[in-house]
């Protein structure tokens, strides 16, 4: 393949050589050291081959001494590409200005790739390195990446580091994002545990405090579970903060109200496509209006980088394709109901109860009502139920 390329960029020439005796041209190329490829027979006394530009001239004037008659089928590569614009100055000196633009392009930056965060949105790690001076355009080889990271770093508290490393066009950004410190709890704040919800308790671990339940007592929402004031024989009461954790066994009953009959989307097979080219922060629009009033489509929107020998450059292809569609009643049975419930109240069970503990068991059922279902998901679930409740003092409240 790399044989391939350098023949081409150099130039080379499909020859046939028609000779009552061929083997004298091979013999030829053998003792002028002419290197060829590609042979083809076409007949016993003609045959095709390619050689080199320089080669070809050698063999032109060597075979001047053989009664053998040469001919050029087919000339390939940069060299003779190029001597078509011989003519055409113009289409020349913008050829030129095309690899010069492109040659100095590579240069500066026309995209990014960011790596490393999770919580911290990627636009607003952009929008920092932006306002600090780094952005679409920007000298890649004038960065000064100490003086980035201090600002960047003030400008997103969220990270701890972050590093820009430039690589052709791109900028490759790497970030780290800071631990968060944990909540520190004051022992010295009076406080009692109080039960988040009612259930039937588990287990009960005590930090500090007095416990007020046992496992196997069934608790209701509010009432104390560690509390706060030790009695004690010496110095009578001693107020201090209730803390621990209690498990329990709690029990939710979610209700949700599901039609019969739903809008479904109903594609007219009308499509409308708009093309743009995104220079840099710069768009250039191919169509008039992409507003559309009074109608229902969906916006699907593709975006090409494109790149020269995997150097991205600072265009994109943007296609823009509007799907039009209608709002068509349909009927659906009583099953597809309940199962489109139980996934919806599935998913809030399990984002009230996840941050406490896990869903053990479910049950769903459900009644028609008319065109309405009534779908109804009993679970049971082992969870955390305690809550830090302050204790007012005399002098507090005073």
């Amino acid at each position: 393949m790399l044989t391939g390329l350098v023949n081409r960029l150099r130039g080379q020439v499909r020859v046939r050589a028609e000779c009552a005796f061929p083997e004298r041209v091979l013999n030829l190329c053998g003792a002028q050291d002419l290197a060829f490829w590609d042979l083809k027979w076409e007949s016993p006394t003609a045959f095709t081959c390619r050689l080199s530009r320089r080669d070809w001239k050698r063999l032109r004037e060597a075979g001047k001494k053989l009664d053998c008659a040469f001919s050029v089928v087919g000339r390939e590569g940069a060299p003779y590409f190029l001597l078509r614009f011989r003519h055409r100055q113009a289409l020349l000196l913008g050829l030129v200005g095309c690899c010069l633009a492109l040659f100095l392009g590579s240069f500066f930056i026309w995209d990014f790739r960011v790596e490393g965060n999770e919580t911290v949105p990627t636009e607003r790690i952009l929008r920092a390195l932006e306002k600090n001076g780094v952005g679409l355009g920007t000298f890649g080889l004038s960065l000064d990446g100490e003086d980035i990271r201090n600002r960047v770093l003030l400008d997103v508290p969220e990270l701890v580091w972050i590093a820009v490393n430039v690589s052709g066009c791109r900028a490759e950004v790497q970030v780290r994002e800071r631990t968060p410190a944990p909540v520190m709890v004051d022992r010295r704040e009076p406080s009692n545990l109080v039960a988040r919800r009612a259930g039937l308790v588990k287990k009960v671990q005590t930090i500090g405090g007095v416990a007020c339940v046992i496992p196997g007592s069934a608790v209701t929402e509010g009432q104390i579970l560690i509390s706060g004031i030790e009695d004690t024989d010496t110095v009578g009461a001693r107020v201090l903060a209730g803390m621990g954790k209690v498990e329990a066994r709690t029990w939710y009953h979610l209700t949700a109200s599901m039609p019969l009959t739903v809008l479904e989307k109903q594609y007219t097979g009308r499509e409308k496509t708009g093309l743009s080219l995104i220079f840099g922060s710069r768009r250039i629009k191919f169509f008039s209006n992409s507003s559309i009033d009074g109608a229902e489509y969906d916006k699907i929107i593709n975006r090409i980088s494109l790149n020269l020998l995997g150097v991205p450059l600072p265009v994109t292809v943007e296609a823009e394709t509007w799907r039009f569609y209608e709002a068509v009643p349909t009927a659906r049975t009583a099953a597809q109901a309940e199962k489109a419930a139980e996934a919806i109240l599935t998913a809030q069970l399990q984002e009230m109860v996840e941050p406490y503990g896990e869903v053990k068991s479910t049950l769903c059922a459900s009644r028609q009502k008319g065109d309405v279902l009534a779908v109804t998901l009993s679970a049971e679930c082992l969870e955390e139920i305690g809550e830090t409740a302050p204790i007012y003092t005399e002098e507090e409240t005073g």
